[in-house]
């Protein structure tokens, strides 16, 4: 994913967490982090190096901005590309017939129901990774077909959130 700190931009991965041992990429340099994240944003973070931070994570309502505060600093961190881009950019397809999510992670929210109709771009479920929400959206018109997670559950990398029956698939009466 992309995100813009203050006036840089940094390309951010995922690429193991283990608990609280976690491996980032930032702008293809890898990081082997040890995160602990309390409840109210506060979290520390230990780098391989040994050095420790303490770090304040401040949510803005959209859940794409943030208020970071490291060492008596604070940083306006913006999240600038979604899940869908994020398929795009690592050339996986958008699949029509699901929602599922490229990296563990935690259900914060869930915007639909079973037998709902929802329009192309319409945001279905809220998933959160690393103290990150985001908003994930059907590609298509179409039917949720079935919700296969609770809100507060933890989930794995590329597992099926919700069934999807596109609206094409209908048969006319």
């Amino acid at each position: 994913m992309k995100i813009r700190i203050g006036n840089k931009t940094k390309e951010i991965s995922l690429l193991s967490q283990d608990e609280n041992k976690v491996d980032i990429s930032v702008d293809d340099k890898i990081y082997h982090l040890d995160i602990v994240m309390a409840e109210n944003g506060l979290c520390s973070i230990i780098a391989e190096n040994g050095r420790s931070y303490n770090a304040e994570l401040k949510p803005s309502e959209n859940g794409r901005e943030y208020t970071v505060s490291v060492a008596f600093k604070a940083f306006n961190v913006e999240i600038l590309n979604n899940y869908q881009h994020f398929l795009k950019k690592n050339n996986a397809n958008l699949r029509q017939d699901r929602v599922f999510t490229p990296m563990p992670g935690k259900v914060v929210k869930i915007l639909v129901n079973e037998g709902d109709e929802v329009k192309a771009g319409s945001p279905v479920i809220i998933v959160e990774a690393m103290k990150m929400q985001s908003e994930y959206k059907v590609s298509n018109d179409c039917i949720i077909k079935k919700i296969l997670v609770k809100e507060g559950e933890n989930i794995a990398g590329n597992q099926t959130l919700i069934e999807l029956k596109p609206l094409e698939s209908e048969p006319n009466n």
